[in-house]
C-alpha cells in the first residue's frame, strides 16, 4: 500500500539542492515574495494573479506542493531529506507553498491510508495540483461537542445513498468543490453506525449559508443536505468505518492547526519585535519596560520550546507511520499559546490595538485586532480543549477505558 513514505534519493543532496534552486529561479517570480496562498485564505479564495497561477501550476506539475506524497498519485515522491532541502531553499528564496487547504492538510493523507485505488487516483492528483477545494462535514448543531452523536443520515438506495441532514461550522463551504462528510448509515449503533462519504458541493440538494464571525469574516457555513444523491463509490472504506477514519483525519487537522502546523506559519513578527515598534527601548536596544521585557521573554521561551517539541513529535510520528494522539497535546498547547500571543500583542499596541476600521490605523494593525478576535475559536474548532483533555487522559496517559 502506498503511503507518505520515503522515496529513494535521486542523486546526491547537493545535486537535488541545485535542482531546486534552478526551479525556483525559473518559476518563482520576485514580486511574489511576501505574499501567500491566495486560494487558502480564511476570508475566501481570493483572486489568483497570473504570476500566482504560474507558480501553482509549476509546483503542482512536480508534485512539490505535497512533496512526500507518492508520485503515482501526483505527489513529489521525495524523501524526507529532499523535502527538507526543498523547504530550506524555498525559505531562502522567500517562496511559499501555493498548494494547500483541507485537501492537503486533512483529507489527502487520510484518503491515502483508507481510500481505494480508484478513489486515490481520482481525488489525490487534483489536490496535489491545487485544483480542487475541499470542506469538512463533521459538526452538527444538535450534537454539541459529541461528534459521534451526529444524525445526518445516508439511506441506502441500491446504487447510491440519499443524504439528509445538517452540518455547521463548515469551513470554506461556500467556496468548496467537494466535502468529506461523516454520516449515519445505521441508527442502532452510535459509533459503528457512522460512515465516511464524499459529496459534491454542487449536487442538487446541497445548500450553504455563511456564518458571520465576531472578527467580521465569514469562513464558516451552515450546510444543509436535502435528498442529496451520493454514488456508492464515494464511500471511503466500509460502511460503519467512518468513526475510525474520521478520528484519523482529526489527528491530521489538530496537528496542522496547532503550533506544529499552520498556526506557526501565520504568526508574523515576534512579540519582542512588535514591542520595539510600539514601545521605548533603552540605550542597549532592549525593551525599556523591565516587566514587559520579562513577560515577553517568558512567552517566547515557552513558544519556541513548544515549536521544538512539535517538530520532534512530528518527526517521531512520521517515523512511526503517521500522526497519533500526540496531536491532541500539540493542539491543546499550541492554540492556547497562540491566544496568549494575540492578547499580549494587543496590549503592547495600546490604542493602536483597538482599531476596527477607519483612519489612524495601519492595515497590519486592523488585521491584528481581527486576528485576535478570530483566534478566540482556536481552542474550540478541531475539537475543544476539553475534548483534547479527555483524549490525552484516555489515549496518552491511559487513565480511563476508551472506545
Amino acid at each position: 500500500m502506498a503511503t507518505l513514505a520515503d522515496a529513494p534519493a535521486a542523486g546526491t543532496d547537493d545535486a537535488f539542492r541545485e535542482e531546486v534552486r534552478a526551479f525556483l529561479a525559473e518559476n518563482f517570480a520576485p514580486e511574489l515574495k511576501g505574499n501567500n496562498n491566495a486560494l487558502s485564505a480564511v476570508e475566501g479564495p481570493g483572486t489568483e494573479t497570473p504570476a500566482q497561477k504560474k507558480w501553482r501550476e509549476a509546483m503542482g506539475e512536480r508534485g512539490w506542493g505535497t512533496p512526500t506524497w507518492p508520485k503515482e498519485y501526483g505527489g513529489g515522491g521525495l524523501s524526507r531529506a529532499q523535502a527538507k532541502i526543498l523547504t530550506e531553499e524555498m525559505m531562502k528564496a522567500g517562496a511559499w507553498n501555493p498548494i494547500g487547504g483541507m485537501g492537503v492538510m486533512m483529507f489527502g493523507p487520510t484518503l491515502l491510508e483508507y481510500g481505494s485505488e480508484a478513489q486515490k487516483h481520482e481525488h489525490i492528483p487534483p489536490i496535489c495540483r491545487g485544483e480542487v477545494r475541499w470542506c469538512q462535514g463533521y459538526s452538527e448543531p444538535n450534537a454539541g461537542s459529541d461528534l459521534a452523536n451526529l444524525q445526518t443520515f445516508a439511506e441506502d438506495k441500491g446504487d447510491h445513498y440519499l443524504v439528509n441532514g445538517q452540518k455547521t461550522w463548515t469551513s470554506g463551504g461556500q467556496w468548496a468543490d467537494k466535502c468529506f462528510c461523516l454520516v449515519r448509515t445505521d441508527r442502532s449503533d452510535k459509533h459503528r453506525g457512522i460512515s465516511f462519504l464524499l459529496i459534491d458541493m454542487d449536487a442538487p440538494g446541497v445548500e450553504v449559508r455563511p456564518i458571520q464571525m465576531i472578527s467580521g469574516v465569514s469562513p464558516f457555513c451552515e450546510t444543509f443536505f436535502t435528498d442529496v444523491k451520493v454514488p456508492k463509490e464515494n464511500l471511503v472504506g466500509e460502511e460503519g468505518q467512518g468513526w475510525t477514519i474520521g478520528k484519523r483525519l482529526l489527528q491530521h487537522e489538530r496537528t496542522n492547526i496547532s503550533g506544529g502546523g499552520s498556526m506557526a506559519r501565520m504568526m508574523g513578527p515576534s512579540v519582542s519585535d512588535i514591542a520595539r515598534m510600539y514601545g521605548e527601548t533603552d540605550a542597549e536596544g532592549r525593551i525599556a519596560d523591565p516587566v514587559l521585557r520579562d513577560r515577553i521573554a517568558d512567552y517566547e521561551i515557552r513558544w519556541n520550546t513548544f515549536l521544538l517539541t512539535a517538530r520532534r513529535a512530528a518527526e517521531e510520528s512520521k517515523a512511526s507511520g503517521g500522526v497519533s494522539e500526540i496531536s491532541s497535546v500539540l493542539k491543546k498547547l499550541g492554540t492556547k499559546l497562540g491566544q496568549e500571543r494575540a492578547e499580549l500583542t494587543i496590549e503592547i499596541m495600546g490604542l493602536q490595538g483597538l482599531g476596527w476600521e477607519g483612519e489612524g490605523f495601519t492595515e497590519k494593525e486592523l488585521e491584528g485586532v481581527r486576528g485576535w478576535l478570530f483566534g478566540k475559536a482556536f481552542t474550540i474548532y478541531g475539537g475543544s480543549t476539553e475534548i483534547q483533555n479527555n483524549i490525552i487522559a484516555k489515549r496518552v496517559l491511559g487513565m480511563l477505558d476508551h472506545q
